[in-house]
């Protein structure tokens, strides 16, 4: 049995790194991809985790195989492509550690994962499965992913969904909505930004926001990310609006799949159990949550900034917040 199974992309993240004697950016290769990332932090956590996606059959490919396969997260659904190759992703930062990305993906071998090049035992095998819309963008991955979401929906598995706009990825934005609002109807647990609030309701105050999605599309457990002020969440009629933690940011790439990797971990060790979440309890998950989602800001890149368990409870002990409730 596997704590937890997620598609989707993995590629090469190349974050800025210092400059040259000649004044040119330098960029460090690291490994991302927001389901890999999320991936990263249960496995760090001691929780068992699957991935299936596609890469190329070049080095970068090797490089990321070898990354998840060292972080003992199980490869043996990352499928290489003999003819495509693998996606990469230049961050751009800006003075506060926030981020932009340039993808080059045209296509990128995570786009052309097939139906038929997956494993869907492992899929009911599982105890969550997750996934985003960055795999949605453009088929056959996007049909790839949602026969998966599907199967594991039908067969019981919790669903963890995270929209992840990536604006620069999609044709246009109407079908950017058309297939979130799709992985939505499917989810049991989504994490937002604030921006994603915006883009799929049309309006910013995040109770009404959160409502709408509650009621639109039966989400049962939602999470608004805001940044270094922490997270808004969502079950039913309780919500709550949880601080952050003041960290020395370096970048933000992954700090949301931090974040979700934290409430999926927290979930775990309920049992996988969401119906009946008391808002102290729901607190409790949103401030650890934030709390790995900070700590992956500390350290550049995505994967390998993840925090393990005891750093994540150490921040947790040593740092004082007052939890404010709406």
């Amino acid at each position: 049995m596997y704590d937890i199974t997620a598609i989707g992309e993995v590629l090469i993240d190349f974050t800025p790194s210092g400059f040259s004697e000649n004044g040119g950016i330098l960029f460090e290769q690291n490994p991302g991809g927001a389901p890999a990332n999320v991936l990263a932090v249960l496995s760090k956590f001691q929780k068992r985790t699957r991935f299936i996606g596609k890469v190329g059959n070049d080095q970068f490919g090797t490089f990321l195989r070898n990354t998840l396969q060292q972080i003992n997260v199980d490869t043996s659904g990352l499928v290489t492509s003999v003819h495509t190759n693998t996606t990469l992703a230049f961050v751009h930062l800006d003075h506060t550690g926030d981020r932009t990305f340039s993808f080059y993906r045209d296509p990128g071998a995570d786009t052309t994962l097939e139906v038929e090049e997956i494993n869907f035992e492992t899929i009911k095998d599982s105890r969550i499965f997750h996934f985003g819309s960055v795999s949605m963008t453009n088929n056959p991955s996007a049909e790839t992913t949602l026969a998966a979401v599907s199967f594991a929906k039908e067969n019981g598995v919790l669903i963890s969904f995270d929209p992840n706009l990536r604006e620069s990825l999609w044709g246009s934005l109407e079908h950017a909505k058309e297939m979130m609002f799709k992985g939505l109807q499917l989810s049991d647990i989504v994490k937002i930004s604030e921006e994603e609030l915006v883009f799929l309701t049309g309006v910013s105050d995040l109770e009404e926001g959160s409502k709408l999605i509650w009621e639109n599309y039966q989400v049962p457990l939602l999470f608004i990310t805001l940044g270094g002020n922490g997270c808004f969440f969502r079950h039913g009629e309780k919500t709550g609006l949880v601080p952050g933690y003041e960290v020395n940011v370096q970048d933000t790439t992954g700090a949301g799949d931090g974040f979700l990797g934290g409430v999926l971990y927290k979930v775990l060790e309920k049992d996988g159990k969401i119906d009946n979440l008391s808002k102290e309890e729901l607190t409790e998950i949103a401030s650890f949550a934030n709390a790995v989602g900070a700590l992956a800001t500390s350290k550049r890149g995505a994967i390998l900034s993840m925090p393990t368990l005891d750093e994540t409870k150490t921040l947790i002990t040593s740092k004082v917040t007052t939890k404010e409730n709406i």
